[in-house]
């Protein structure tokens, strides 16, 4: 597909060809000196949607946003016999392949050069059957789910992956991941271009970009499905058959993980595909994806790398949630294993590391534990990974249990609650979604912090927002005001009183009939904000509000939404 940025931010792959098992190696840089790139002029190298994403949240540009400097490439593309395969301008380093020993050395003795590891070698084979995505897949024969008035999907199988977390109250309200990005990075999306799940995504174009970081090409439909499985529980709209958490996104599909092997090189991809998609101007990561041990083991992480800042993939995790995103990523299915613990970049400190659970919230017995092993409350929430709805390979629905089927649906709830509040801060939206859960205050190690109610996120960022308007735009109709009008649980009246005393609000619906009242002390020219929370119960439809204080009257209409 098209690219939307300028040709060199995918200069590094213009180098390669498509790749073998030669010896593959990072090479470290020193520095970006000699750079033609400035943080003054980040149009060069960033779109204005990822400029914007950073100006919005008060972030500031700096010399990681830098391309890497392009004569350390050139030179170390023409060491020898060396292919590019991708880079890293975070963590400055280069990833090439090459059996070369002399251009190997020569790269090595290059002065801007700090250090270089191999990420794969040469001759080694896949491991004994290590079966990096483990989830059990089962045909749905039957569709049990009923659409309810109130919801504006049917969702069908997906019913109780959204309402486990009240995501429909949502999409019910209007948000369903319009004008948002969504970037997942996989082992493969077989078949969506073709599969009845995707006509509407495939319709409305809204898959912008797909790129495969390991055969450095663009196709993606040819390899695993375990990506297009995770694509279908956010992205289709399949009435009454299976609804996404986040339907109507715009969507970045990125293969960086072979399935048939198991390689430090898969970390180098993620991050080659989490820079691109930053540069673009995505908001939010699902990656479903965890590394911890590989087919050779002299590559192989241990639980003391679990603490957020020694893997090469959690690193970069952090530095795409300092750049503005939200990083989503599964917790793993280590939990009755050998390994038992949570995975990189799942211990990444400002990702959302995602538990799985049944319909009922029973922690699924292969969620893996927490916390990290600096200590972290890990996983960061959880969300449903027992018999989870997707789109099956042979048109119809099917179901898989993981916390890679947990990842997507909460990544995409996610993206529709920010969606709702861009004037808020990926930490800031993270934090709400944490609060909203009823175990807030007593995380374990199994499913941090609990089950997100994605309705009470967005009461308290929305509490959050009227809090932060300033008295010089709350009172610029008049000395009473409501905010917000029409809303859906709650509203609060922001008062200036003109009198010292008593002052009563009175609410009436449509017929004349008095729904509720409250009374206040006022003090003249004393500013307050008087809220009316979990409204929920109130039907929708036109409500007046009589106000007085015994001297002063005011009448407003409020509107209550579905």
């Amino acid at each position: 597909m098209k690219s939307i940025l300028p040709i060199f931010t995918f200069a590094a792959i213009l180098f390669c060809q498509k790749t073998d098992a030669q010896s593959k190696y990072v090479i470290r840089l020193k520095d970006k000196t000699g750079t033609p790139y400035s943080i003054s002029n980040p149009s060069q190298f960033l779109s204005a949607k990822s400029i914007a994403r950073r100006t919005r949240q008060h972030i500031n540009i700096d010399e990681t946003d830098l391309p890497i400097t392009p004569r350390y490439i050139d030179s170390i593309r023409l060491a020898g016999a060396v292919t590019i395969l991708n880079v890293s301008k975070w963590l400055n380093q280069v990833c090439i392949q090459t059996t070369d020993a002399a251009a190997l050395a020569k790269i090595n003795a290059f002065p801007f050069v700090q250090s270089s590891s191999q990420v794969r070698r040469t001759g080694d084979n896949p491991g004994p059957g290590k079966n990096k995505f483990n989830e059990k897949i089962t045909p749905i024969t039957q569709n049990s789910a009923a659409r309810t008035a109130a919801d504006y999907y049917n969702y069908g199988t997906s019913s109780s992956q959204i309402k486990i977390h009240e995501g429909e109250f949502l999409h019910n309200n209007g948000f369903h991941g319009e004008g948002m990005l969504l970037a997942i990075m996989d082992g493969g999306f077989y078949n969506y271009t073709t599969l009845t799940a995707f006509d509407s995504v495939r319709m409305n174009g809204q898959v912008k970009e797909t790129y495969d970081f390991v055969k450095n090409e663009t196709s993606v439909t040819e390899d695993d499905s375990h990506g297009m499985y995770c694509f279908s529980i956010i992205a289709c709209n399949w009435p009454g058959q299976l609804v996404g958490s986040c339907p109507k996104a715009n969507f970045y599909l990125y293969r960086t993980e072979d399935v048939a092997t198991e390689y430090l090189i898969e970390e180098q991809n993620w991050i080659a595909a989490a820079e691109r998609a930053d540069s673009i101007g995505v908001d939010v990561f699902s990656t479903s994806l965890g590394y911890t041990t590989f087919d050779n083991a002299s590559f192989n992480h241990t639980y003391a790398d679990m603490n957020g800042n020694t893997t090469m993939i959690s690193r970069a995790s952090d530095f795409a949630s300092k750049k503005g995103i939200i990083v989503v990523t599964a917790a793993g299915n280590e939990g009755s294993g050998t390994w038992h613990w949570i995975s990189a970049p799942s211990d990444a400190d400002s990702c959302i590391a995602v538990g799985a659970v049944s319909s009922t919230g029973a922690v699924a017995g292969f969620s893996g534990f927490g916390p990290s092993s600096d200590g972290q409350i890990k996983p960061t929430v959880a969300s449903l990974g027992v018999s989870t709805a997707i789109a099956g390979v042979s048109n119809t629905p099917a179901s898989g249990n993981g916390t890679s089927f947990a990842t997507p649906n909460l990544a995409g709830l996610v993206t529709c609650l920010w969606q709702a509040f861009q004037d808020f801060t990926n930490m800031e939206i993270i934090e709400a979604v944490k609060k909203s859960c009823p175990t807030y205050s007593t995380p374990n190690d199994r499913i941090g912090y609990g089950i997100p109610n994605f309705r009470k996120a967005y009461e308290d960022l929305l509490a959050q927002r009227i809090a932060r308007i300033p008295p010089s735009a709350l009172f610029v109709r008049d000395w009473l005001n409501v905010y917000p009008n029409p809303f859906t649980t709650s509203f609060t009246f922001a008062l200036n009183p003109q009198t010292t005393g008593t002052a009563y609000f009175r609410i009436y619906d449509a017929d004349g009939a008095l729904y509720l009242s409250k009374s206040i002390n006022i003090q003249t020219n004393v500013i307050q904000k008087i809220s009316f929370d979990n409204m929920q119960t109130m039907a929708a439809g036109v409500y007046m509000v009589k106000f007085s204080d015994g001297v002063n009257e005011r009448t407003l209409k409020l509107v209550k939404n579905k």
